[in-house]
C-alpha cells in the first residue's frame, strides 16, 4: 500500500501503527516523526511568513471568504506518488487542504486512490481514528494497544490530578483575535484537573471577546495557539502588553501562564495529545504549591 498523509496528525498516527514504510507522501506541516521529514510534501502554505496573529486571521478569513485555500497542493507530485490511500479532513479548512480539494484531485488522476476522512471533534473519536487508520492498513491489534495505551494515559492524568487543588484555567487556541478551546481540547484538560474556562468541548473553537476573559479572570492561562510554536506564541504575548483587559487579569499579574507549543501537542489529535496534557499539569504541579 502506498499512502499520502494530509494531516500531521495522520502521518504520526501511521507511524504509530508501525505503517511508516508505506507513507510516500506528506503536507509541508508534518515534521514528527522526524522520519517524516524525508518524505515528498505534497502541499505547500501561500500564508505570509513572519505575520502577527491578527494578520494571518485577517489574510485567512479574506482568502476563504473569497473561496481560495491557503494551501497549495501540488497535483503533479501527487500523480507521481500514485497514491493507493490518501487520509485527509473535513474538520476545518484552516488546518489542511480542504476535502473537496483532495477529491478533485484525486477525479483527476489516472490511478484509482481511495480517499478517507479523519473528523474527530472528542477524545473518544481520536481513538476511534487510531481504530479506523490500524484498518486501513492492516494493524487492527496494534491500533487496538495505541489505544489502551492512550487511556491509560489520561488515566494517569486523572490520578494526578486528585492530588492538586482545582484550577481555573483559560486555554488560548489563537491569540489575536482571542479563540477558545475547543473540540477534544477540554475535555484532556478536565482529566488533567483543570477547570477549563469559556471552552467548547466537542465543538469547533470559536472566537471569545476580551470583556469574555476579563469577566472569567482565569487562575492561570494556556497559551497553544495552533501553528505557533513557543517562540512565536511569546512573542504574540508580549503584544498583549498595552491592552488593559490582558494587564488586569490575575493569571497576568501573577505571571502564571503557561506556553506550549500548540501545534505539537494540543492541535493534532494523534498519540501526542497527552504530553501536551501532561505538560501543562506537571507546570501546574510546580506553580500550585508556591501560590497557596
Amino acid at each position: 500500500m502506498r499512502i499520502v498523509s494530509l494531516l500531521p496528525s495522520a502521518t504520526e498516527i501511521l507511524f504509530a501503527l508501525g505503517a511508516g514504510d508505506r507513507v510516500v507522501g506528506v503536507t509541508h506541516e508534518c515534521d514528527y516523526p522526524p522520519a517524516a521529514h524525508a518524505l515528498p510534501k505534497v502541499t505547500a502554505n501561500v500564508l505570509p511568513q513572519g505575520r502577527r496573529s491578527g494578520d494571518i486571521d485577517r489574510h485567512v478569513r479574506a482568502s476563504l471568504h473569497g473561496g481560495s485555500s491557503i494551501y497549495l497542493l501540488d497535483h503533479a507530485l501527487l500523480e507521481t506518488l500514485a497514491p493507493d490511500l490518501i487520509i485527509t479532513q473535513e474538520l476545518c479548512d484552516v488546518c489542511a487542504v480542504s476535502y473537496a480539494e483532495v477529491s478533485l484531485a484525486v477525479k483527476r488522476m489516472t490511478a484509482d486512490a481511495r480517499v478517507v476522512s479523519l473528523d474527530p471533534h472528542s477524545l473518544d473519536d481520536v481513538l476511534d481514528t487510531f481504530t479506523t487508520v490500524g484498518a486501513l492498513v492492516g494493524a487492527a491489534g496494534r491500533a487496538s494497544q495505541l489505544c489502551e495505551e492512550f487511556r491509560n494515559a489520561v488515566e494517569q492524568l486523572r490520578q494526578r490530578a486528585a492530588t492538586l487543588p482545582r484550577t481555573r484555567a483559560l486555554f488560548l487556541e489563537w491569540i489575536d483575535p482571542p479563540i477558545n478551546a475547543g473540540h477534544w481540547n477540554p475535555e484532556l484538560l478536565e482529566a488533567a484537573g483543570v477547570e477549563v474556562l469559556l471552552g467548547a468541548p466537542g465543538r469547533d473553537a470559536h472566537r471569545i471577546t476580551w470583556e469574555e476573559i476579563a469577566a472569567a479572570d482565569p487562575d492561570v492561562i494556556l497559551a497553544a495557539p495552533c501553528g505557533m510554536n513557543v517562540e512565536a506564541t511569546q512573542h504574540e504575548l508580549a503584544g498583549l502588553a498595552l491592552r488593559p483587559e490582558w494587564r488586569n487579569l490575575r493569571a497576568v499579574r501573577q505571571d502564571s501562564i503557561c506556553v506550549v507549543d500548540g501545534s505539537q501537542f494540543f492541535a493534532r489529535p494523534g498519540p501526542r495529545l497527552v504530553e501536551g496534557a501532561r505538560h501543562f499539569q506537571a507546570w501546574l504541579a510546580a506553580r500550585l504549591p508556591a501560590s497557596r
